[in-house]
């Protein structure tokens, strides 16, 4: 999903399914818990949709996490190259 910040074309990842699945959440349980329909987080799951700021401060505050952990300008690295990293550092 392409958002127009000024005179720029921008894509917003995001993490939101990552962390709703490690969680236990349902779509339905998170749209419920931040007052959205459950199709709403799966538009923002796929990046069909880019949430305001106030229900992008409401998943981050619900999950838990950090919004610039679960909202991204930049494609977040993949999840099994971070626990590989991780393992090294060890």
């Amino acid at each position: 999903m392409y958002r127009r910040i000024g005179k720029y074309f921008v894509v917003i990842y995001n993490r939101i399914a990552l962390f709703r699945i490690d969680r236990g959440l349902s779509r339905r349980d998170l749209a419920d818990a931040v007052g959205v329909n459950p199709q709403t987080i799966g538009y923002l799951e796929r990046g069909d949709y880019s949430p305001s700021l106030e229900l992008a401060m409401k998943l981050s505050h619900y999950l838990g996490v950090a919004i610039d952990h679960l909202f991204s300008f930049e494609p977040f690295e993949s999840v099994a190259v971070a626990l590989r990293r991780s393992g090294e550092a060890q």
